[in-house]
This record gives structure tokens, sequence and C-alpha cells, in this order.
């Protein structure tokens, strides 16, 4: 079977997407049933929610178990260039028979109703991860947590909740409580709970829901604290002070990620805290794009970066203000479902100009002409270009460029740019 496979079969379940997106747990529940229950036989779980930071603080637990000779599966969403990108398998991308093998699997269970392409490619991930041994399973929620697909199992070995910002307004509603609320329901009775950095409003709520489950709470600024220090992280809980490397992730914001990390490897008494710093990859979060063809068109310094949401924007503009000074330009693309103004304002104080591309293949997207019209509401230069390609060419050779404004964006780049 050749690797087109899984893309047709993916493809057929994009066909059982209700018409209207609701988030429910009833689909998930029934086929989970129909195959026997596997989220029962998953090794012990991490459960990661949160608004900005799931995918660095996973990517950073995994490197602290792997580093210590554990294995880990990871679940994680969207993909950037292929959907194996979303399985993990004791640490490797799932195979392109194993997972034709779970999706034929699940689309049977499913007998033809309606289920989200979310909810049916996360009970396939589960299904391919109770089949393989390994010491842990790292589950990242996709949207919300209390009716998250990934929400299914009744006691992972700890629950983990990064920032909690304004995003998915539609769903997870519009104040910053009911969105921590939505968060805090993956929270379970009586298991560790690791809380990164929080406004008061979200905390508050994440503190009654553990309180109400008999939850503990390992919460920054309480039970655990991170700082830098001479070009050093610190790290100190109850147990003692730790003096690690500097994240190998770029960004003041990856700091508290890795707060988080530590926190979680320590209550769980496991993995190697300094392969945590040093091994962890995550595409598309201010990565150098250093080869490839939209490389070598250019003498220009090319980053990527796939943050969307005002939290991401203000974090970007931290760590594009900490490199090495260089006239900086803009390549931005985003959806009409974020919010655009919020995103855009913290970018305007640091970038010289911004030129607006639309996403290839992606309904969603707003036009060149509507995110260029955002830009220069936020005080920002701005211009279009046909494609990202046209607007690289077409910026100076001396400049740094940032790729950025949609996973989405980053994703079709990395695939076109090998």
């Amino acid at each position: 079977m050749n690797k087109a496979g899984s893309d047709v079969i993916l493809e057929r379940m994009m066909s059982l997407h209700p018409k209207v997106m609701d988030l429910v747990l009833d689909r998930v529940w029934r086929v989970l049933e129909t195959l026997g229950n596997p989220q029962k036989d998953l090794p012990p779980v991490i459960h990661i929610a949160g608004t900005n930071g799931k995918g660095s603080t996973l990517a950073m637990i995994r490197a602290g178990l792997e580093g210590a000779g554990l294995t880990a599966h990871a679940y994680t969403s969207p993909h950037l260039a292929r959907f194996h990108e979303r399985i993990r398998v004791a640490g490797a991308l799932i195979s392109e028979p194993d997972l034709m093998q779970v999706l034929d699997e699940c689309w049977e269970a499913n007998q033809h109703q309606e289920i989200t392409y979310f909810e049916i490619t996360t009970v396939a991930a589960i299904l391919a991860f109770a089949r393989t041994p390994a010491d842990f399973t790292l589950l990242e929620v996709g949207l919300g947590g209390r009716l998250d697909a990934t929400n299914v199992v009744d006691r992972p070995a700890a629950t983990v909740i990064t920032p909690v910002s304004i995003d998915h307004q539609q769903y997870l509603g519009d104040t910053l409580a009911l969105i921590a609320g939505e968060k805090a329901g993956i929270i379970k009775r009586g298991v560790p709970c690791i809380v990164g950095r929080q406004e008061e409003a979200a905390m508050d709520v994440i503190e009654a829901r553990a309180e109400k489950l008999g939850a503990p709470l390992v919460a920054h600024g309480q039970h655990w604290h991170v700082w830098q220090e001479r070009g050093r992280l610190v790290f100190q809980d109850e147990t003692g002070l730790l003096d690690l490397p500097m994240p190998v992730l770029l960004g003041a914001h990856q700091i508290d990620n890795a707060g988080i990390a530590l926190a979680t490897l320590r209550t769980l008494k496991a993995g190697d805290p300094d392969a945590a710093m040093t091994d962890a990859v995550w595409p598309a979060r201010m990565q150098r794009l250093k080869t490839g063809p939209l490389v070598a068109s250019t003498g220009a310094e090319l980053w990527l970066d796939g943050g969307h949401n005002p939290a991401a924007g203000i974090a970007l503009a931290e760590v594009l203000r900490q490199l090495p000074k260089r006239p900086l330009h803009l390549i931005c693309g985003m959806l009409n479902t974020k919010d655009i103004a919020g995103y855009m304002a913290p970018l305007a104080k640091v970038a010289d100009s911004l030129t607006a591309v639309s996403i290839p293949g992606e309904a969603a997207t707003l036009s060149a002409d509507q995110t260029a019209a955002a830009a220069t509401r936020a005080g920002l230069r701005a211009s279009t270009a046909p494609s990202v390609q046209a607007a690289v060419s077409a910026l100076p050779q001396d400049a740094r460029l940032l790729i950025c404004g949609s996973l989405y964006l980053a994703g079709n780049v990395l695939r076109e740019n090998g």
C-alpha cells in the first residue's frame, strides 16, 4: 500500500463530519465502546490542556522521558506537513500500514454515522497506543478540555493546564473564567494537576474545580518557581533546586513552559530534566529555516512560526526583540476565525512591514487584501503577495523574514520547502 492510502481514508472520514460543529463526547464513547474501550488499556496518561504552550510543554516532557530511557506515546494536533505527525507510537511516527489499519477499524466501528474528523482520528490514536507497550501516553487536548475527544481516560497519571487565554470563544465562552472552566474539565478526582502561570480569573476556576475533586494542585508561583539566571534556567520546588541549560525552544515564554514540563516530571518522579531542556523538538515555533528551495531563493534570514492568537503575538514579539538587531519583515496569512487585531498589535511594535498572503487550500483563510487591511489598522506598513515565495523574493536580501499567522500556513511552507 502506498503513502496515499491513509490520505484516502482520512478524506472519506471528512464526509462524516456533522453539519454543525458541536462539542459532545457521545460519538467518541460510541466508537470506543464498539472497539472494546481501548482507552482503558493505555499506558499511564499525561493529559495536557491550555490555550498556549501545550505542544511545547508536551515536547519537553517527551524529551525528558526519552532522555531517561523511557518510551512515550504522543498525540498532538494539528499536523503540519503530514497527518502521521499527530501520532507517535513509543517515540516513532506511526507507520503507514499501522495508520491505515486503525483508521479502517475506526471507520468500520463508526458504521457511517456522523462523527467529527478530530473525534474519529483521536480514537484511532488511542487504538494504536493501546496495542503497543510504552511507559507513558501524552495526550494533547484539541479544543477546550471538558468535552474534548481526548477526555476519555478515567484516571490519568497527571493532568496539566498550560496558560489559559481568550481563544475559540464561539465554542468555549467569551470570558476567561468560562474558558478556564472548559480547560479544567480534564481534572480528575485525586489525580495531581500541574498548572502553569495563570491570570487570577482563570486560576480561581481551576482551584475551585481541583478542590471539588480532591485533586492535588502543583501550581506555578505556589508549589514551584522557574526563572532565568546568568544564561541558565533555574527551577525550584519543594524537592529542591535544579540548575539547567536554557530550553532549546526559543522565547521567554518557553521558560514558563519548561517549568510546567519539569514540574510534571518531578510530580511523576520520572525523566531527565537536562534532556527536557536540550532535546525537545517542536516545529514551526520560532523555527529557523536553514535548507530547502525557499531558503535557497534568498539571502535573507528565514524564520517560521505558527502562533495565531493575541497571547502568541505577545510572546512572538518578545522573542523577536531579543534577536540580534536586523530589519524585520513579516509574511503573514491568517484564518478568519482568529483575533487578527489582537495578534498583530504587539507585532506592529517590532516589525518594519507585513506582506499578506492567503493560505493555500484553506476555505477559512482571510484573503491577502483582508489581512493587509487588518495590518494597516494595527499600524503596520502592509502590502500583498500572491504566494509566500513571491513575498520572499520581493523583500530585502539583508533582512530577517518571519512567515507567521497560522499553523496551516506553516504546514504549507514546510511541505513546499521540503
